[in-house]
């Protein structure tokens, strides 16, 4: 009988996020294999493959189901890649652990291209990213873009097939699959800035599970919690989720933060940006105040 049940998505990349989970805790605190089960748990944003995540909705689509597991008591974890996790948790559930962070670049794919720069006047570029489609026609106003949705495996077989001239995944996801050497190149965070606690894997409990909270803070990896805990203040002072063009990375050194943030209009026209420095100890609040500041600047133009 396992003593501890993960759950997560199926995907690929999903399961070997929470193997990663898995073989932490036995290395943590000496347990042997049998007494982990990792559960596999199909999401909304899984089963609708045919539709912009735009359209059916951006808060949970990849977490509600598993948020309903955990809250029922049929699994005592649950393993997301952050990014995916809308801004505000439901009642009764908690990050109680965030694994040490990948690297949160966007990878530029082209078998054509080494760069955006680079790609021909009305190229066409894949993505179901609102965030990454804004970003792209911000800094490219000629490309065209096209939904481009599936796992990092259907995305790197659609651009095979010829269905765009260039796409983006992210760095993290690419590095844990093993995937690196299919990059055509990192791209600069000063290029384009990263959605929220992109590379980050965070696990959820219930908040009354005083067990597996204890448990997960001997793999609890504090400078990417603090950095993560930056963004996602940003992110839920605007309200956002992933049908927001939101964008946003902190990074810790020797005890200080620094954060930068931006929301952007759908099109690409418009950009409201804004930078934080200070104590990891008020990494929540230079967050909050990042957030508030940008939308008091873009208004309604980014109203989510």
């Amino acid at each position: 009988m396992p003593r501890i049940k993960i759950g997560t998505r199926g995907s690929p990349l999903a399961l070997v996020q929470a193997r990663e989970t898995r073989d932490r805790l036995i290395a943590a605190h000496g347990l042997d294999p049998s007494e982990i089960e990792i559960v596999s748990i199909a999401t909304t944003g899984d089963r609708i493959k045919d539709r912009p995540l735009n359209e059916i909705g951006g808060k949970g689509l990849f977490t509600k189901e598993i948020e309903e597991a955990l809250l029922a008591g049929e699994i005592h974890l649950a393993v997301h890649s952050m990014k995916d996790l809308p801004a505000h948790l439901p009642t009764g559930l908690t990050i109680a652990a965030v694994l040490p962070r990948e690297d949160p670049r966007d990878a530029f794919m082209s078998p054509i291209a080494k760069s955006l720069a680079e790609l021909k006047t009305g190229a066409t570029v894949g993505s179901s990213s609102v965030r990454r489609t804004a970003q792209v026609l911000r800094l490219r106003p000629d490309l065209k873009t096209v939904q481009f949705r599936g796992n990092v495996e259907t995305r790197l077989r659609k651009l095979a097939e010829g269905v765009a001239d260039a796409t983006f995944l992210a760095c993290a996801g690419l590095n844990r699959l093993g995937f690196a050497d299919k990059m055509t190149a990192a791209v600069p965070v000063e290029v384009m800035l990263p959605a929220i606690a992109q590379g980050a894997i965070g696990i959820e409990i219930r908040e009354d599970d005083e067990a597996t909270r204890k448990l997960l803070s001997a793999i609890n990896h504090r400078q990417s919690e603090i950095a993560v805990t930056c963004e996602r203040a940003f992110l839920k002072a605007l309200d956002g989720s992933c049908r927001s063009p939101l964008a946003g990375l902190a990074t810790l050194a020797s005890n200080v933060v620094s954060f930068r943030g931006h929301a952007l209009t759908p099109d690409g026209v418009h950009c409201f940006e804004t930078t934080r420095t200070g104590s990891a100890n008020d990494a929540a609040k230079m967050g909050e105040d990042a957030g508030k500041e940008v939308k008091a600047l873009g208004g309604a133009l980014i109203a989510f």
